[in-house]
C-alpha cells in the first residue's frame, strides 16, 4: 500500500520552476531515499510535502493514504502523521530539551523520552535540563530534533539531510534511529546527497532539475547518482546525448 503519492507536482519562485511534474510513490513501511546534487529540488520537496509557508501553492496532487495534502495546513498535515526533520533544526528559547521531547513523545512517561535520548546518542544527565536555544551547535540540535521523531514515532517521517552537522562518529546513532523508526511501523523519506545515507533507504528516486531522473533499488541508483551527477558540470540540468537525450 501507498502511504504517499505524488502525482505532477510543479513549484515555482520568482517565475523559475524548482519542481516540474514530478512523480513519485512512497510504500508504507519501507525507507525511501530522494537523492540528486544540490539544487535538484530535493529540500522544496520535503517543504511542499510538510507544506510549509509558501510551499502550498504548487500544481499536481500529494495524497497521503489516499487523502488529497492540497488544502491542509502544516498542523493538519503534522495530525495526519507527518513530520520533517529540518536540514537545519529550529531553537526554542526558553524551553527544556525535557520539555521539547515530552511535547512530541507518543508516550509521555519518562522513560520513553530517556529511550529516544539514548537512541539519539544523547547523553541524559548532560542534556536533560538544557534549554533548546542558541548555546546548542546545530549537530546538538540535529540529534535532540531527531530523538523528538523517535519518540513521536509518527507514520510519515522525511529528513531532510539527516548527516547534516553531524560528525562521523555520531553517524551511528542516526542510522540507528533510522533502523528504530522502521521498526516501529514508520515509513521513511530520506533527502540526501550522501552515499551512506543513501544505503539506509531499500529504494531510491534520483531527481534533477526538479524532476525524477532514474528510480530503483539502491544499488542501481547509487551508481546512476555516481555515473551521472557528480561528473556532471552543469548544476541543475541532466547530461544529453548528441540527440537531446538524457544519458
Amino acid at each position: 500500500m501507498n502511504i504517499l503519492s505524488i502525482k505532477n507536482l510543479s513549484l515555482s519562485f520568482d517565475g523559475k520552476n524548482i519542481l516540474n511534474n514530478l512523480n513519485l510513490e512512497i510504500t508504507e513501511g519501507k525507507t525511501f531515499a530522494v537523492v540528486g546534487p544540490n539544487g535538484a529540488g530535493k529540500s522544496t520537496l520535503a517543504s511542499t510535502i510538510m507544506g510549509l509557508e509558501g510551499y502550498r501553492n504548487y500544481q499536481g496532487e500529494i495524497y497521503f493514504k489516499e487523502q488529497s495534502l492540497k488544502e491542509l495546513s502544516i498542523y493538519d498535515r503534522a495530525q495526519l502523521g507527518i513530520t520533517l526533520g529540518w536540514q537545519e533544526p529550529a531553537r526554542y528559547e526558553g524551553l527544556k530539551v525535557s520539555q521539547f521531547l515530552a511535547a512530541s513523545s507518543k508516550h509521555k512517561d519518562k522513560s520513553a523520552i530517556m529511550n529516544a535520548m539514548e537512541i539519539a546518542g544523547i547523553d541524559y544527565l548532560t542534556y536533560y535540563t538544557r534549554a533548546v536555544d542558541k548555546s546548542l551547535s546545530g549537530g546538538e540540535r540535529k540529534k535532540i530534533e531527531l530523538a523528538s521523531i523517535v519518540a513521536m514515532q509518527p507514520g510519515l517521517v522525511v529528513l531532510d539531510e539527516p548527516d547534516s552537522g553531524i560528525d562521523i562518529a555520531s553517524l551511528k546513532n542516526i542510522f540507528g534511529a533510522i533502523k528504530y523508526l522502521r521498526e516501529k511501523g514508520s515509513t521513511i523519506i530520506l533527502i540526501t546527497h550522501s552515499l551512506e545515507v543513501l544505503k539506509q533507504a531499500e529504494y531510491a528516486y534520483l531527481i534533477c532539475n526538479g524532476t525524477v531522473f532514474d528510480e530503483g533499488r539502491v544499488g542501481k541508483i547509487r551508481k546512476s547518482f555516481e555515473d551521472k551527477c557528480m561528473p556532471c558540470p552543469h548544476k541543475n540540468i541532466p547530461v544529453l546525448s548528441d540527440t537531446g537525450k538524457e544519458i
